[in-house]
């Protein structure tokens, strides 16, 4: 039972015992944004060793419990190991995917953006279904959704959303979902009752804090600001608050329109721009920001990770992983675990999750 759980311990008692070498000495919080970095990183270690070391204790519970049902039969014993064993392995096959989560930014938040591909009003409906599924997801982790921007679409659907969702490995376990999705059905707004394919990209960054520093030259910067528009056309307010960054020399574009303060977007799409370069310097295996050229789409088409067939069968699919759900409903309501834990298995030991 104990091998479930399967880390480099010591190497990490080692580097907490690093870590508290460093925010013992004297000149710690001589540099504050790197005392904050040390002090993060510090409380993520320790946070993980504890959960380790309660798992053990439980699973030598257990073992204890086990012996004493193997000298005496106990009716009521045996059930409570038995319920006993079942939520321990549970939890321990969960813990084994968050130690799978060894890229930098895993634990992060994370900021998820949604596009719909051609085909208008079809389209636009499955980028909304597919936000739905998301708010469910996060909301059954217990997770905070925020709304960054929002652009409805013209009939039905949306032209664009980004969230930020804020919870432990949230950026971890969302970035599998990277990439373009593909729906089957027959489109509820064809007359003709035909079957209709829809595209939408998902896209994923790691929420940027204020420790993390991304040097980036001002004069690669295109600053937007605009009107921000609500649910159904209403206007936000009636001053051009929604702020729209391009980062020129890769063509990455960031928005917000959350806040009333045009000076509170741009900080915010600021950190989302950063959060993008980022993730994007890391998947490029680039050393610096600067170093990231040339026009860098959201996703490109046709390279599709999971299909949601609705008809002719009900199904959906992740063509990475070959993971199957017949239920389509159960993932449309945010049973999208799955497919999440699936790829961090087959990821594990890839630097960020990427091949």
């Amino acid at each position: 039972m104990k091998s479930v759980i399967h880390f480099d311990l010591a190497g990490l008692e080692l580097k907490s015992e690093e870590l508290n070498e460093k925010v013992n000495d004297p000149n710690f919080w001589n540099n504050q944004e790197n005392a904050q970095i040390v002090l993060k990183k510090q409380n993520e270690i320790k946070v993980r060793l504890n959960k380790h070391n309660e798992l053990l204790k439980r699973l030598d519970d257990a073992d204890v419990l086990a012996e004493i049902l193997a000298d005496e039969s106990d009716e009521d014993m045996a059930a409570e190991l038995i319920e006993s064993v079942d939520q321990l392995s549970r939890e321990c096959e969960a813990y084994d995917l968050e130690i799978m989560l060894s890229g930098e930014y895993d634990h992060s938040n994370a900021v998820l953006s949604i596009h719909p591909g051609a085909g208008g009003t079809e389209s636009q409906d499955w980028a909304e279904m597919l936000l739905r599924m998301y708010i469910r997801w996060a909301e059954k982790k217990k997770f905070k959704v925020k709304t960054l921007e929002y652009q409805q679409g013209d009939e039905a659907g949306i032209k664009s959303v980004t969230l930020a969702i804020e919870g432990p490995n949230a950026y971890g376990f969302l970035k599998s979902e990277k990439g373009v999705h593909r729906m089957v059905r027959i489109s509820p707004f064809d007359s003709s009752g035909r079957r209709h394919t829809s595209f939408a990209s998902i896209d994923v960054t790691p929420e940027i804090d204020d420790t993390i520093v991304v040097d980036i030259n001002p004069e690669d910067l295109k600053i937007d600001t605009y009107r921000a528009t609500g649910a159904g056309g209403q206007h936000i307010n009636t001053t051009d608050s929604a702020v729209r960054i391009t980062h020129i020399p890769t063509g990455v574009v960031v928005q917000c329109q959350n806040e009333r303060s045009q000076h509170k977007n741009k900080d915010t799409a600021m950190k989302l721009l950063m959060g993008k370069l980022i993730e994007l310097k890391e998947r490029e295996h680039k050393e610096r920001i600067e170093d990231l050229k040339g026009e860098y789409g959201q996703i490109a088409w046709g390279s599709q990770i999971r299909s949601y067939v609705f008809h002719p069968y009900n199904m959906v699919k992740d063509h990475r992983t070959s993971a199957e759900v017949g239920n389509i409903q159960s993932v449309m309501d945010g049973d999208i675990d799955i497919f999440i834990n699936e790829y961090l298995k087959q990821n594990a030991g890839s630097k960020d999750g990427e091949d």
